[in-house]
């Protein structure tokens, strides 16, 4: 499985950015795809997953009511889009992988693809 994300950028507080992950290789429907971020200095952290075969989402506390994820099977993307962002979300953005859904937010060592990052930078 190979990812490539992309979308990140610089924002104002309040503004919005969409962030893209191409899925290529395996067999999309038995994987969930998540994002996490990492600020300088400070450990990756979990953001968001869905899981491709039935949509299911699952957020972090301190991006529920502001970021969305989804997919679109056609373009083997999976998207999140970021709304209301404050300066605390600047950090690189990494699209994963992963058989196991719950290894996001439980056992994010274990995840078995990475994509690159892209930078998020909101300004106050």
């Amino acid at each position: 499985v190979q990812l490539q994300a992309s979308g990140g950028g610089w924002v104002r507080a309040g503004g919005s950015l969409r962030l893209s992950c191409v899925v290529s290789g395996g067999t999309k429907r038995e994987y969930g795809v998540g994002w996490f971020r990492q600020e300088s200095g400070k450990e990756r952290e979990f953001v968001a997953s869905i899981s491709w075969s039935d949509g299911n989402t699952r957020y972090a506390n301190s991006v529920k009511g502001r970021f969305t994820i989804s997919r679109d099977n056609a373009k083997n993307t999976v998207y999140l889009q970021m709304d209301s962002l404050k300066p605390e979300d600047t950090a690189v953005y990494y699209c994963a992988a992963d058989p196991t859904f719950g290894n996001f937010w439980t056992r994010p060592s274990r995840i078995d693809y990475w994509g690159q990052g892209t930078l998020v930078t909101v300004s106050s």
